[in-house]
């Protein structure tokens, strides 16, 4: 059964060094020395009693029965962590590797009338925390690197209905044979967001506010919400701000949790500038600011688009190579207030030049929209005009039904105006936030050609002309027996305009 919720944590007393533990399974497990502890658990190298090997390749977290971060932590790793699952995933994705550490049982021991919960793992390397404490902040490379793995990480966690709810650098262990490969650790606050397919509903508690590390925690945990899929994205990206820049913007807030919230809103509500310009010392990340312009516009309940993601962090798509920790800049504080400026200059001017990108494209489509209005109004006297006025309507009728569909001209502008999704952006840029949320797409879209509507748009490559137009339309949609009559009621006006023509001669 579950431990209590409100039993008061208590780091349990050492188990000695060669201790035998049996797991549900049978097998036993040999304790070694003790190689950390954190939190309320401590931390083991072990050896299977059938595979002694000096090098070990296994740990075992223990905890008293009655603490309920290992016990959660079991959970996650007895549904989710299993060898063949996650073999079956990296087949699946084709990855080389995934960054969840391997479950291999789980059992209770007693020690001095004390009952104690273990855990049997992978053995990991040396945390990132470590790493950035010795060498200060990463490389941007290494950062990108990074996000891209611990989204394929993320996603398989969220595919298997639980969020990991605490990212960061502490958490994050490099692999310990393999130091190139990255895994995500301590599930001890994992929580399943989707029980059996159904998604917890939002639901502010302020009694649950501030939840999981207020430094890189999210809105919603600061809310007091369940944590969802787009918690794990943001919290992701304020550690890639952390490792890039070396410090976040709340830092000296943290004894102040709704500071820190309030500090966290005004960042993500001035995307992209507000990252453009707290990272401009040291890169200008137009990475980081795209995802977190993703994760925050995320509903609730929405499924992140992972692989749209790892593409924002890797638009070239060229293998990143081994991980690098150092860095030869120093970050924020200590650049040259010469070099901030001019770094500043080269993001603004990236946002700039998306701007005008916009610009010109909203012009172009008020040129198409004015040519199209004059064709029309010049198809409309000529209509007016001739000799045989319901000769010429029955012919705009004609082909008006069969004019193209709005989803076939949706289609077609949508393969002319499809833009790239990896470009550094401005707040203002709404094809932008269509690309975020693809339903919204159709709305920043110019509206179909109709010869009935008076706010008409259509791209000037898609209308060179109306005679090309119409002869393109009517080889894709006429039928044989609509071509018969079009070419009936053409001959038709063409010999009374010749009639009114010898008619004017001898007049």
């Amino acid at each position: 059964m579950p431990p209590r919720r409100n039993e008061k944590y208590k780091l349990p007393v050492p188990l000695p060094e060669g201790k035998i533990l049996d797991d549900t399974e049978g097998k036993q497990w040999v304790l070694g020395k003790m190689i950390g502890s954190g939190g309320f658990g401590l931390v083991y190298l072990a050896f299977p009693t059938n595979k002694p090997d000096r090098d070990a390749r296994h740990v075992i977290k223990v905890e008293y029965q009655e603490n309920g971060p290992l016990f959660s932590e079991l959970k996650f790793y007895q549904r989710v962590a299993k060898k063949d699952c996650i073999k079956r995933w990296i087949e699946h994705k084709q990855l080389d590797y995934l960054g969840v550490p391997l479950f291999y049982g789980s059992g209770l021991t007693e020690f001095k009338g004390r009952r104690y919960r273990f855990m049997v793992m992978e053995r990991l390397g040396i945390d990132l925390q470590k790493i950035s404490d010795q060498n200060g902040p990463f490389k941007k490379s290494t950062v990108l690197q990074l996000g891209i793995r611990m989204l394929d990480v993320l996603e398989y966690i969220h595919e298997n209905e639980y969020v990991h709810g605490d990212i960061k650098a502490a958490n994050l262990l490099l692999g310990y044979k393999n130091p190139d490969q990255v895994y995500l650790a301590d599930y001890g606050l994992s929580y399943r967001y989707c029980p059996n397919g159904n998604h917890k509903q939002y639901q502010e508690n302020p009694r649950k506010s501030h939840n999981g590390t207020l430094e890189f925690t999210s809105l919603d945990a600061h809310r007091g919400v369940a944590l969802s899929r787009r918690s794990d994205l943001e919290i992701l990206g304020y550690c890639m701000l952390q490792w890039l820049c070396g410090k976040l913007p709340w830092e000296r807030n943290l004894d102040d949790p709704v500071a820190v919230q309030t500090a966290k809103t005004n960042l993500l509500d001035e995307l992209p500038e507000s990252v453009l310009k707290w990272a401009s010392s040291g890169s200008g990340c137009c990475e980081l600011a795209q995802y977190l312009v993703c994760a925050h516009n995320l509903a609730y309940d929405e499924q992140p688009d992972y692989q749209m993601l790892k593409e924002i962090l890797n638009p070239s798509g060229i293998s990143f190579g081994p991980l690098e920790f150092c860095s030869s800049r120093s970050i924020n504080a200590h650049t040259p207030n010469n070099q901030k400026v001019d770094l500043q200059k080269v993001a603004t001017k990236q946002v700039n030049q998306m701007q005008n990108r916009l610009k010109e494209k909203k012009a172009h489509h008020e040129r198409s929209a004015e040519s199209c209005a004059m064709w029309r109004k010049m198809q409309n006297k000529n209509l007016i005009g001739s000799p045989d006025n319901e000769v010429a309507q029955e012919s705009t009728r004609k082909r008006q039904k069969y004019c193209p569909s709005q989803e076939f001209l949706n289609e077609a502008i949508n393969a002319t105006q499809n833009s790239s999704c990896t470009q550094c952006l401005n707040p203002s840029y709404e094809p932008y936030q269509d690309f975020i949320s693809p339903h919204k797409f159709h709305k920043s879209r110019p509206p179909s050609w109709d010869l009935d509507s008076s706010t008409t748009a259509m791209d000037a490559t898609e209308l060179e002309s109306s005679a090309g137009f119409w002869l393109n339309i009517s080889q894709f949609t006429l039928s044989e027996e609509t071509k018969a009559e079009v070419y009936f009621y053409g001959f038709i006006i063409f010999f009374l305009l010749v009639l009114v023509c010898l008619a004017l001669y001898f007049l």
